[in-house]
């Protein structure tokens, strides 16, 4: 059928070395990626309170209708979601996200996804070829790192870049393709909180430590080939769309010298990894994507990594950081939890806290964080080896804090800077409220920059180098209300005054960014770097792309005619079952408070930050709505006041439709999103939000 879908889901079964084809058309209706994954999910996973290292724990590989198509900043996105380690005090039902090609050849192979189930008793990676699946044996896989599996099952493939036969028949189908490989690092069930999944250089599944969940399930990878296509509508509408959004990004100005450089969403210029002492790089980046955004440089370092994978090294920038880098990702470590985690060695360290003989004892060379590699290249290796503090920071961050009776009085003190759920502190919630009350709500640190792109780090730019804003604050807030669907009545959603992110108006600004994001994003896959776009220096009157673009390019692939609000109830419904998993294994509304130190420290610009943010920030200068007129602010010293932010949840929960004592969903808010089952599910355990 020509609607962007391949038609089937592929279920495997670890323990019973099976597989079935689910049909997709079963659960067309939640999109694709984040919403199937989460629907699956719930049927799959009998047992919702089970941990994530159980057996009986679903994970799920998921593709959208958009996935393999010419769609811009969309088609290479793969959502993994299940039970997960990295999470504190529970691991939470939780996703990450990864691009490249895996999603393209998933589709290509004729799947919209792939549910694991089980767990298998040998070690197998698993092998999928259009509709060929099998299982095949990992033990010689088992040690290896990232790129040596991928490179290994390619030569098991016998693929050398030329055209292939595949499938061992004249009519097998021919690919010029490597398959696409995701796959954990050496023996990553014995650091699984921190374990990644990596797809071919840099691509990485970071977040919920999923590479440990497939590893305690005894699967080392999964590697796709496909042959075949994706059918979509309209392929005249789809050109007609990409041609469209050309006017919005940055790559399409390059050849008229009218570019503006910045964090602009889509019109944002691109990233460039590698490169450093004189190599040369190019940019590189997911399929079909026109803002590529990763790197390829001739020192064949940081292959397609970019953004954080260099920092946690706490190097100089040299080609021993790269070396570092390169290291965390053939290891599969979670490069964001890595750098939160070093910042906090570093300032026990500095304190005198940990070190030969010290109240924590350890022989890291701490004395070289900041001048040469030699940190990066230890701490890696003794999570890898279990050795000196290693073997305890293998359980996880929160974890190992714990361990040395550090978790609370550091969480307390900002020396961890690590704001909810076990995750590292991203962007500020003092200060950049939806950020961090979407945190706190969700399951994990967002990683979502919609707002992020313009409401700090383009305002914080301008202030910091006394440049003329190119909108004005008012401007700015104008664009966003009227993009913001249902809520575009709302004229205050980015209103981050003191007491502005207390309000109603922020409830609405967090409640859209969850559905957005839940459907758009995690459900269909476009790119964070590229959407939402909101403000853009080429848009008519800077206004983006967002509210008409998203429909225009889901449309024109799958021939509905869903409008953007529809796309928006869509989020609304999945954000609710997330909810409802959430619940019944044990979220309630006393757990859903910030570390003591977004309440007790001063948020801090980069001359006096101490260890309380990540050391990439500036000074949060950001859009107020103070005494009657819009302007921009620096908001650094801000902390939490913590009966206003508890009068703030009973705003986002009754925005919701959550009970007020418990934050969970209501029955009449889950029946008129057509989820009767799951509130019968929450009312047998006695969890229905009254």
């Amino acid at each position: 059928m020509a609607n962007g879908y391949a038609g089937k889901i592929l279920k495997v079964d670890l323990s019973s070395k099976s597989f079935e084809e689910i049909p997709t058309s079963k659960y067309e209706e939640w999109g694709g990626g984040h919403g199937m994954g989460s629907k699956i999910f719930w049927d799959l996973c009998k047992d919702k309170t089970i941990t994530g290292d159980d057996p009986r724990n679903v994970v799920t590989f998921m593709a959208s209708p958009l996935s393999g198509t010419l769609a811009p900043a969309v088609a290479g996105r793969t959502e993994v979601q299940g039970i997960g380690l990295q999470g504190w005090p529970i691991g939470w039902f939780t996703r990450s996200n990864f691009g490249g090609r895996f999603s393209t050849q998933l589709k290509f192979a004729g799947w919209d996804g792939i549910a694991i189930t089980g767990a298998s008793d040998s070690k197998v990676w698993l092998k999928i070829v259009n509709d060929q699946v099998t299982f095949e044996d990992a033990t010689d896989l088992w040690g290896l790192d990232t790129f040596e599996v991928a490179k290994t099952i390619y030569g098991l493939q016998d693929v050398e870049g030329d055209w292939q036969a595949v499938g061992g028949s004249r009519d097998g189908g021919r690919s010029t393709q490597r398959p696409a490989v995701v796959a954990s690092g050496p023996n990553a069930e014995t650091f699984a909180p921190l374990a990644a999944l990596v797809h071919d250089g840099g691509n990485g599944a970071g977040q919920g430590g999923f590479g440990g969940v497939l590893a305690l399930k005894g699967l080392k990878a999964i590697s796709v080939l496909g042959t075949g296509g994706v059918e979509i509508a309209d392929p005249q509408a789809l050109m007609e769309a990409r041609l469209w959004s050309q006017q919005y990004a940055f790559a399409g100005h390059n050849d008229t010298g009218n570019t503006v450089p910045g964090n602009w969403s889509m019109s944002s210029n691109p990233g460039n990894a590698g490169g450093y002492e004189g190599a040369a790089s190019r940019p590189a980046g997911c399929v079909g994507c026109i803002k590529n955004c990763r790197g390829r440089s001739t020192n064949n370092l940081m292959p397609e990594s970019q953004c954080v994978d260099p920092w946690y090294t706490m190097g100089t920038g040299t080609q021993g950081q790269l070396h570092v880098t390169d290291l965390g990702q053939r290891a599969g470590l979670n490069a964001f939890v890595m750098l939160g985690m070093s910042q906090w060695l570093t300032k026990l360290y500095k304190e005198g806290v940990i070190g030969p003989g010290k109240e924590i004892d350890s022989s890291l060379p701490f004395e070289s964080i900041g001048k040469t590699e030699e940190f990066g290249i230890a701490l890696v290796n003794s999570i890898l080896n279990q050795t000196d503090i290693g073997a305890d920071l293998a359980l996880g961050w929160w974890q190992a804090a714990e361990k040395w009776g550090r978790l609370e009085k550091d969480k307390k003190s900002g020396w961890m800077a690590s704001d909810v759920w076990g995750y590292a502190h991203h962007y500020d919630g003092r200060t950049e409220a939806e950020w961090g009350y979407g945190s706190l709500m969700g399951d994990r640190d967002i990683n979502e920059h919609d707002f992020n792109w313009i409401t700090y780090w383009c305002s914080s730019i301008w202030a910091a180098y006394g440049l003329e804003p190119m909108v004005s604050a008012e401007r700015m807030a104008e664009i966003v209300a009227k993009k913001c669907v249902p809520y575009d009545d709302e004229p205050m959603l980015i209103d981050y005054s003191d007491e502005g992110v207390y309000n109603d108006s922020m409830a609405k600004l967090v409640a859209w960014h969850r559905h957005y994001t839940r459907y758009y994003k995690q459900a269909l896959g476009f790119c964070d770097w590229a959407w939402a776009d909101f403000v853009n220096p080429y848009g008519p009157d800077f206004e983006g792309a967002t509210g008409e673009g998203e429909p225009k390019f889901f449309n024109a692939v799958t021939g509905k005619n869903q409008s953007f609000a529809e796309g928006m109830e869509i989020g609304r419904r999945i954000w609710n079952l997330d909810r409802a998993v959430w619940v019944l294994q044990g979220r309630t509304r006393e757990m859903e408070v910030f570390s003591d130190y977004m309440y007790d420290v001063g948020s801090t610009d980069m001359s006096g930050r101490g260890y309380a943010a990540i050391n990439y920030e500036m000074p949060y200068t950001m859009p107020v709505y103070e005494n009657g007129e819009w302007k921009y602010k620096n908001l650094a010293g801000r902390q939490l006041d913590r009966a206003k932010f508890e009068g703030w949840k009973d705003k986002f929960y009754a925005l919701e439709g959550w009970g007020l004592s418990n934050g969970a969903p209501t029955r009449k808010t889950l029946e008129d999103l057509d989820l009767k089952d799951v509130a019968d599910a929450l009312d047998t355990a006695g969890k229905l939000g009254a």
